[in-house]
């Protein structure tokens, strides 16, 4: 099979299970297949905004009816869960915009948040507003970074011919240095 074929049958697929799961590195990923054409850029940012909206509304409603599980398996999430909470007392809007753009604090927040006490129509709203701008950052950054690898390809071409002509002309002055200064002086 072709990886075309799979990416445009497959990649939306792929792309709302990433991003339920995780997300940057898949949505920039489609970005950059949206700029060469194998998906379409404006579905594939409704596609990631899905699967990070679906996500983290199941991670919030799992905090919140699995409050015991997540105290007693996930002991090692307690400190950060702490945390979460710490920051949500004084940023709460804030931090409910923007968790997804933090490494490391992206995947525990949700849970975190359904163990406090906000409303779940107020993380449905503000996790909406969220996912909805980081799925457009994220999928306009992947459609830019293809445009921007293209370009540099381009010139890299002439770069790299450049310096392969370069480095071949060095190692012919070297030996020729070198000829001549073996040569005995008369």
């Amino acid at each position: 099979m072709d990886f075309v074929y799979l990416l445009s049958t497959y990649g939306y697929i792929a792309l709302f299970i990433g991003t339920f799961l995780e997300g940057e590195t898949i949505l920039i990923i489609a970005g950059f297949a949206a700029y060469n054409g194998h998906l379409s850029l404006p579905l594939a940012i409704l596609t990631a905004f899905a699967g990070s909206f679906a996500g983290d509304q199941t991670a919030f409603y799992v905090g919140r009816y699995n409050r015991r599980f997540l105290e007693t398996k996930l002991k090692k999430w307690e400190c950060r869960i702490e945390r979460v909470h710490r920051l949500l007392e004084k940023h709460q809007v804030l931090v409910l915009l923007t968790f997804r753009f933090f490494y490391g604090f992206r995947n525990i927040t949700p849970f975190a948040v359904g163990t406090s006490n906000i409303s779940p129509l107020r993380f449905f709203v503000l996790n909406g507003i969220g996912a909805a701008v980081w799925a457009v950052s994220f999928g306009l950054g992947g459609y830019y970074l293809g445009d921007v690898l293209e370009r540099f390809l381009q010139e890299a071409k002439w770069w790299v011919a450049g310096g392969l002509f370069g480095l071949i002309c060095l190692i012919w002055v070297i030996k020729t240095v070198r000829t001549r200064m073996r040569r005995p002086s008369c």
